[in-house]
């Protein structure tokens, strides 16, 4: 595949069709509103909505870059069918008549439990929708699950425990009318930067206000806090069970609030005081200083308007749901929730985990937030529904649904926008789990994936910009989602191939005319009451039913509850129990005992090390999406593994080097990194790679399956592990205009470069003659091309040059170190139309000969700049605060995700400049 072509221009355009689309970001749950604007060239330009209430114009850089993801490269188009030589394309009616035939077959041997979807969050409502109707009202099983299982479903079922239904109780706008915020388990300041610079510019509006991070790591979003208390992973229980004791102990408890409005709270607090009720031992077990414990709960106590938002460090552990209850206790003590500026806040991770919620996309719910389990809702859905069957218990849950397909179980199981075989825990199982199924249908945008190398069945679904429907983001906001694209090849939306499967299934009930007919069918279900049961429930958005084409079409950003009041006037709450009432039947909020244990798998003589993923700032899940993107590649280029310096001394890894990490159910290699921020006994390794981007990446493999035993949540955050060294013999990175094969080499990444391609190698043979195995690697066999080389045998470093036309074409870099030259350097030269001989000098050298030419790895991705840049600046203008920076050469003046790290390349770079002085 040749990359010199702009990877931009993608889809022609007709003459006048330029046009801008109000639409809604495709990555995290805060859900920002996005401009396209399709260019007459074919390219798309992006930027931030204004009007939209999320974010009022501001994108992060990986929402500024959707432009660079549209493209068609990779993509999947048409139906395939896996044969015995491979694949081959089929019609639609092939694929779904085969699917069909293969669904009714197992159902009628071995009934509808032997059959299942799992879904995701990068659904639409509408996909999600029909895909919950056709499992649980038609085919009569529970067993559809999806990959928000893996990020949300703690905070679900906390938030039922507590409130009785799934209900997130504020708005944004609370995070600027708190007088204090905590955010727990979350890196925000890369992962949900748009929501943290909201905080950030309500802090500089009132200096007043505090922020806490609870973190076991020391990350960006630390950098800015006035607190940061780093627990020992797992021990949040403790935490909070100590701040319920401590509030009861001094009195500041809201008397009134819980007596009218609660139950369970003596439960509760009974539960906190058994191992909690000594701050001094808390702090022990938390392994944090006493004096900051004291400051915490201090604070908690005396701040009325309180948040405490929390995301993956609190949800993904085998203790989830106890640690948001956990939480959530401390503000009913204080009746510190329904009012502006508090209460608990989940942050989500996905754009439309909270659409999937409504419609009842996890195994054990049904739609629109009634519960399978009771009798009354399913009646009520079936009536609605008028559908022949109704699934009567739980499904299988994520992790338990891919165990169950590897024991012979489940059959036929049809994934959809997800990428198991990366992100769920213990990976290999969900691989070996995949090749023993009798069925496996991949719903997919892009053609090579790790799961769809498993799939017999692919099919080709629509992608952001092309796909049509709502989102709901983690306030509880329904956003359009618009197409402005037009579908490529014979991709459908996931919803349309759903309803043509249900059909050749033969079930009625599924002939939806578009996408507003189904977002109209929902609406109308979450006003339904069935005259047998009347069912008050919270989630209401029955107001928006019977829209027209047109008014769907133009539907602006709107919170649910969404009701028509008698006298027809449309009512919207951006907060939720203002009036002390809750969704239990008896209108009571619970406390819930929450009593704390550790993880389930302890370190030991084998693993000593605790495993923590994650996410990095520019990228996102599997990649799928963001890896395409040059704008994103370059702030962390590979799959790398956080280890405190002492820790690392001790298992005999050294900083830059490869390191294979291993625990008991899977093992990969990873670059080794002393971020700074890491505790010793504890490693970090970011979630991103997959098979297409790196050789042996994948840190789902590594991953304990343990889930919490009542959201089924795996524990993400605490695996043991091991730590070794990854002994090659050379080091190598080429940049290519065409792709490479690097099957013959022991590791490699993948990064995506603008006209080119990236490629960190490292082997562990003997080249015995460097210029012809660099020519065979870079496919050159043309004796006469224009290569350039340097060869130190002596020193094992070579280099080498392919020129046409007077552009660099590709160039290899070797060395048994991993110090070689500038990857920003060179990366430039990609963008030049002729090189210079000063340029091939310098790439005969090894490093440029022009002053200024290595702008150093990137900081600022939103405008390119790198670390050279704002050091050269900072000395030679003299600057001294973040703001100058940006003055000067705008690096974090955007999204501001960067702000942490040019505020510690400041004290970094002044601390050098007064000792040069001194």
């Amino acid at each position: 595949m040749n990359l010199s072509q702009d990877r931009l221009a993608i889809r022609p355009t007709p003459a006048g069709a330029v046009r801008t689309v109000r639409t809604t970001c495709a990555y995290c749950g805060v859900g920002c509103g996005v401009t396209a604007t399709q260019q007459a060239d074919g390219t798309v330009a992006i930027a931030g909505d204004p009007l939209h209430p999320a974010n009022l114009g501001r994108l992060c850089v990986k929402g500024s870059a959707l432009g660079e993801t549209v493209g068609l490269e990779g993509r999947l188009l048409y139906p395939q069918v896996r044969a015995a030589d491979g694949l081959r394309r089929v019609s639609w009616d092939q694929a779904l008549d085969q699917m069909a035939a293969k669904w009714r077959a197992v159902i009628d041997q071995h009934g509808p439990d032997a059959v299942a979807l799992y879904v995701s969050g990068q659904l639409l409502t509408e996909d999600y929708y029909v895909a919950n109707k056709l499992m649980k009202g038609y085919v009569g099983s529970a067993n559809i699950d999806t990959n928000s299982r893996l990020c949300m479903s703690s905070a679900v079922a906390g938030y039922k425990r507590a409130f009785g239904e799934d209900l997130v109780p504020l708005c944004y706008e609370d995070l600027e009318l708190a007088d204090m915020v905590v955010l727990i388990g979350s890196n925000t300041a890369w992962c949900h930067p748009i929501l943290f610079q909201r905080i950030v510019k309500a802090r500089e509006a009132r200096p007043g206000m505090k922020l806490v991070v609870i973190d076991p790591r020391r990350t960006a979003t630390c950098e800015l806090a006035d607190l940061h208390l780093p627990i020992k992973p797992g021990t949040d229980v403790w935490l909070f069970n100590g701040l319920l004791s401590y509030l009861s102990r001094i009195g500041a408890t809201a008397p009134d609030f819980i007596a009218q409005h609660t139950s369970g709270f003596e439960a509760a607090l009974a539960a906190a005081d058994v191992d909690c009720a000594d701050p001094l031992a808390v702090a022990k077990v938390c392994r944090i200083d006493p004096v900051l414990l004291t400051e915490f709960y201090e604070a908690f106590a005396a701040t009325a308007r309180t948040i405490t938002a929390y995301s993956m460090g609190v949800n993904q552990s085998s203790a989830g749901t106890d640690k948001v209850n956990a939480i959530i206790n401390c503000h009913l003590i204080g009746g510190r929730i329904g009012q502006p500026g508090m209460g608990p806040f989940s942050i989500t991770g996905q754009p439309n985990a909270m659409g999937g919620r409504e419609v009842g996309g996890l195994a054990n719910m049904l739609a629109a937030h009634m519960d399978l389990e009771r009798a009354d809702h399913r009646q009520v859905v079936q009536t609605f529904w008028d559908s022949p069957v109704m699934a009567e218990k739980g499904g299988l849950k994520a992790v338990d649904l891919f165990q169950a397909i590897e024991a012979g179980k489940v059959k036929a199981v049809w994934i959809m926008a997800t990428n198991p075989l990366v992100s769920l825990p213990d990976a290999d199982q969900v691989r070996r789990a995949l090749a023993k199924c009798e069925l496996v249908v991949a719903s997919d945008i892009m053609h090579d994936t790790d799961t769809n190398a498993c799939a017999h069945v692919l099919l080709p679904a629509l992608g952001w910009g092309e796909k049509d429907g709502t989102v709901t983001n983690s306030e509880r906001r329904i956003s359009r989602q618009r197409a402005f694209l037009p579908a490529p090849g014979e991709a459908l939306a996931d919803w349309k191939i759903i309803a043509r499967f249900a059909q050749r299934m033969g079930y009625a009930g599924f002939e939806f005319a578009d996408a507003a007919a189904v977002f109209d069918e929902h609406a109308r279900l979450s006003g339904f009451r069935n005259h047998a049961a009347d069912i008050p429930r919270a989630f209401d958005m029955s107001a928006l039913a019977g829209l027209s084409r047109t008014a769907y079409e133009h539907l602006e950003p709107v919170q649910w509850p969404v009701r028509r009041d008698a006298a027809g006037v449309v009512h919207s709450a951006a907060r939720l129990f203002a009036d002390g009432r809750f969704a239990h039947g008896d209108g009571k909020a619970r406390f819930i005992a929450t009593a704390p244990r550790a993880p389930a798998n302890a370190v030991c003589e084998d693993y000593p090390l605790t495993l923590n993923t994650g996410r990095v700032r520019d990228q996102w899940h599997t990649m799928t999406r963001t890896g395409k993107a040059p704008t994103l590649a370059d702030h962390v280029a590979e799959s790398f593994v956080d280890i405190h310096p002492q820790d690392a001394l001790l298992h005999g890894v050294r900083e830059g080097e490869l390191a294979r990490i291993s625990s008991a159910w899977g093992a990969m290699v990873a670059r080794v990194q002393h971020g700074g921020g890491i505790a010793r006994g504890s490693v970090f390794i970011p979630i991103h790679w997959n098979g297409q981007t790196a050789s042996d990446a994948r840190v789902g493999a590594l991953v304990n399956p343990v889930v919490d035993p009542v959201s089924g949540e795996p524990e993400f955050k605490h695996t043991p592990v091991r730590i070794d060294q990854f002994r090659v013999n050379w080091h190598s990175f080429i940049l290519s205009r065409t792709e490479l094969n690097l099957d013959s080499v022991a590791h490699w990444t993948r990064i995506q470069g603008k006209a080119f391609a990236r490629y960190e190698l490292a082997g562990r043979n003997t080249i015995a003659d460097f210029g012809p195995w660099a020519r065979a690697l870079l496919g050159v066999d043309d004796p006469d091309a224009d290569w350039l080389e340097y060869e130190d045998r002596t020193a094992g470093v070579y280099r080498a040059v392919h020129v046409v036309d007077d552009r660099i074409a590709q160039c290899i870099f070797v060395s048994p170190r991993q110090d070689m030259p500038s990857r920003a350097w060179l990366a430039s030269l990609f963008g030049k139309d002729q090189l210079s001989d000063i340029d091939r000098v310098g790439l005969l050298v090894g490093a440029p000969v022009e002053k200024g030419a290595d702008t150093g790895p990137t900081v600022c991705s939103c405008f390119g700049v790198g670390r050279n840049t704002i050091c050269t600046a900072i000395a030679d203008q003299d600057l001294e605060t973040v703001a100058q920076v940006t003055a000067c050469l705008k690096a974090g003046g955007n999204c501001g995700s960067c702000v942490p790290e040019i505020k510690k390349i400041l004290v970094q770079t002044r601390a050098e400049m007064a000792e040069a002085r001194a």
